[in-house]
């Protein structure tokens, strides 16, 4: 039986044998205790490389946003985003939930917002108001197609915040994918945000874990948070062994996956079952289906044909480029779009 190509997202990757020796081989210790060696170089490498004072290993994404937010905001406040941010749509109201904080989503092209989107939307001091105390920019944006903020975008941003009182966190998920395209350089962030979150288990391909990153008094607060949430790993120098290896040795390679996911939007835009392709930057792809077929019909066609992908709204589909997609399977993928017949709906 032929092995299925997974564009379902860019976490579904396996560790490669290099990351399994360096995760077999870590020196490890309790981190609650403070005493896991590997955590701490892994704290400190990211912590350098963008900047910043200090770093927190957490065990996902979800929880290095949540955990910011936390620090950032108090109960009453509201946090500043684009109506399609990760941290709104995808976190299980985990804003609400944990901070007791409100929401005032912006709608930015493929969820990119500006200084003139968000200077109207910061609340003047009321006591009708909740208190504007965060914005949250996400790079890339997933249902923006991969779409990257420049540091040119980002500067302004940061200024107004500056100016008006607020913090600025970065959900980088895939900042790394950003990096790659736009050439900024990670030690060129830290002067903007107050938080940025780094995810190592999606285009990087680590098995577990994000780092927050932000001053030695934000990851200090963050300790104690991350203690609430569960988050307290004892030995997970294991899991930030992989996060160092990717560091070391998967960055670079983006570029292929980047390639590769445009190399897909070509074939899509051909097909007759396609009405668009959104514009690919990295590695995302989400396209539209078109007049007379479904969202379901098209997954269920591909599927059977080999290819996994998911849903990203009632008329859209992603594919998504990684480490375990390679040249041949990219090949075979096109092969397949360019082929494939799937039924209409009447």
């Amino acid at each position: 039986m032929q092995k299925k190509i997974d564009f379902r997202s860019d976490t579904v990757t396996m560790p490669t044998a290099g990351m399994m020796a360096a995760m077999m081989t870590a020196k490890v210790g309790d981190d609650v205790y403070g005493e896991d060696e590997t955590v701490a170089a892994l704290e400190r490498k990211l912590s350098e490389l963008f900047n910043m004072e200090a770093g927190l290993f957490c065990p996902s994404g979800t929880m290095t946003n949540q955990i910011a937010i936390k620090c950032f905001t108090q109960p009453m406040d509201e946090v500043i985003c684009d109506q399609t941010a990760h941290v709104y749509r995808y976190e299980g109201g985990g804003i609400a939930f944990h901070s007791s904080a409100s929401v005032r989503l912006l709608n930015g092209p493929r969820g990119i917002i500006t200084p003139e989107m968000i200077r109207p939307e910061i609340n003047e001091d009321n006591i009708h108001y909740p208190n504007s105390s965060l914005v949250v920019l996400e790079n890339t944006v997933n249902k923006g197609g991969g779409a990257c903020y420049t540091l040119e975008q980002i500067a302004p941003i940061a200024a107004l915040c500056k100016s008006k009182g607020l913090k600025l966190h970065l959900d980088g998920a895939r900042i790394f994918n950003a990096l790659v395209e736009t050439g900024d350089r990670a030690a060129d962030y830290g002067q903007y945000f107050d938080g940025i979150s780094i995810c190592l288990s999606k285009g990087l391909g680590a098995p577990v874990g994000s780092v927050l990153l932000g001053s030695k008094e934000t990851i200090h607060r963050a300790q104690k948070i991350r203690k609430a949430f569960g988050g307290g790993m004892r030995q997970s120098g294991f899991l930030a062994a992989a996060g160092i290896y990717a560091l070391d040795n998967h960055v670079n390679r983006l570029a292929d996956d980047h390639q590769h996911a445009k190399l897909l939007a070509d074939a899509l835009e051909k097909a007759s079952f396609v009405a668009s392709v959104m514009p690919v930057e990295t590695n995302i792809v989400l396209f539209k289906v078109a007049s007379g077929y479904t969202t379901s019909s098209i997954l269920n066609s591909l599927k059977e044909n080999g290819i996994l992908c998911v849903t990203m709204g009632a008329d859209t589909l992603r594919f998504v480029t990684h480490l375990n997609t390679d040249a041949d399977q990219i090949a075979q993928a096109i092969q397949i779009i360019e082929q494939l017949k799937p039924l209409k709906t009447l």
